[in-house]
């Protein structure tokens, strides 16, 4: 099997997005397969027609990789690729699309606000501190990685965390703080075979610092912990997952971020998780006794037995 492993592109994740494309066609190789690293940037429709490949791994983070833009181009060229497809990845990307559509399938969501690309940072504070109060969450409103991501659970200055996330230029959401623990949980789902939830995975970094772009990549900075959860609280966790995975249309892998405490909410879900060394969707399959190469086989040869449909 030939497989384009893309990578890189315009956002800010694109480190990220190469360490992850590195892995998945160094696992690719060998099991056997052939799999060449293609650079996202304006030759890569001539790169793919010069390679000719049977399927397209799209390891990208972020727009224009993640937001269902590089998915319609694929689809346009009638490459058969891994992931979701235009509309799954659109609606994922958006955070507040995403929990409008969570709210309609009756999934646990923090109350929230969007403040409008373009707004004024001293304005969009005061009308957050009026609806939310000042323990928030802020938030860009489609970037991953926790790229301008504040969370303030004790109040303070909202202006200059504001400034940043609108800085992105797509708008912000606000979150209502919500303390508990950072949960996680993949979803599974080759083309062929039934979505399943894969085991529930607890979050862990040094007292008083959050799971931030730092603690996200950089090994030893954070631990994958089998939660101390009832195992009624995880199959419920499990479940949320896969239901988060179908209301936004998903297919193939997605991961799934949750807050629990005295309350469960869900925060958003990822439908390209990370593929990195420290990353948590690897883990998760691990401990189903499903090692990284066994995934990225499975995964680009259930895309291909899928087919090139948009």
């Amino acid at each position: 099997m030939k497989v384009a492993v893309l990578a890189g592109g315009s956002s800010p994740e694109a480190d990220v997005s190469r360490s992850s494309a590195a892995g998945v066609a160094a696992a690719l190789q060998a099991r056997g397969h052939q799999a060449d690293i293609v650079d996202v940037d304006g030759h890569l429709v001539d790169r793919l027609r010069a390679l000719e490949p049977d399927v397209v791994f799209p390891m990208l983070h972020g727009p224009p990789g993640e937001d269902g833009t590089v998915q319609g181009l694929l689809a346009m060229l009638g490459l058969p690729f891994v992931g979701s497809g235009v509309q799954g990845c659109a609606v994922a990307m958006d955070k507040h699309v995403a929990k409008a559509l969570f709210r309609a399938e009756g999934l646990p969501v923090a109350d929230d606000l969007l403040i409008a690309a373009g707004s004024d940072p001293a304005e969009a504070a005061a009308h957050v501190e009026a609806r939310l109060g000042a323990s928030v969450v802020i938030k860009p409103l489609r970037q991953g990685s926790a790229l301008g991501l504040t969370p303030l659970p004790n109040g303070g200055d909202l202006i200059a965390p504001l400034r940043e996330a609108l800085a992105f230029g797509d708008g912000v959401l606000v979150e209502r703080y919500v303390l508990g623990k950072e949960i996680t949980v993949g979803v599974l789902d080759v083309y062929g075979g039934q979505a399943r939830a894969l085991p529930v995975i607890e979050i862990a970094v040094a007292k008083g610092e959050w799971y931030d772009y730092r603690n996200r990549y950089t090994p030893g900075r954070s631990e994958h912990l089998a939660p101390s959860l009832p195992p009624r609280q995880l199959d419920e966790l499990q479940q949320l997952a896969l239901r988060a995975h179908r209301c936004l249309g998903l297919r193939d892998l997605s991961r799934a971020d949750f807050i629990v405490g005295d309350e469960t909410v869900v925060l958003e879900v990822n439908t390209l998780p990370g593929m990195t060394p420290t990353s948590l969707y690897p883990d998760a399959c691990r401990q189903l006794g499903i090692d990284f190469g066994q995934l990225t086989e499975r995964l680009a040869q259930g895309a291909l037995r899928r087919g090139p449909r948009a």
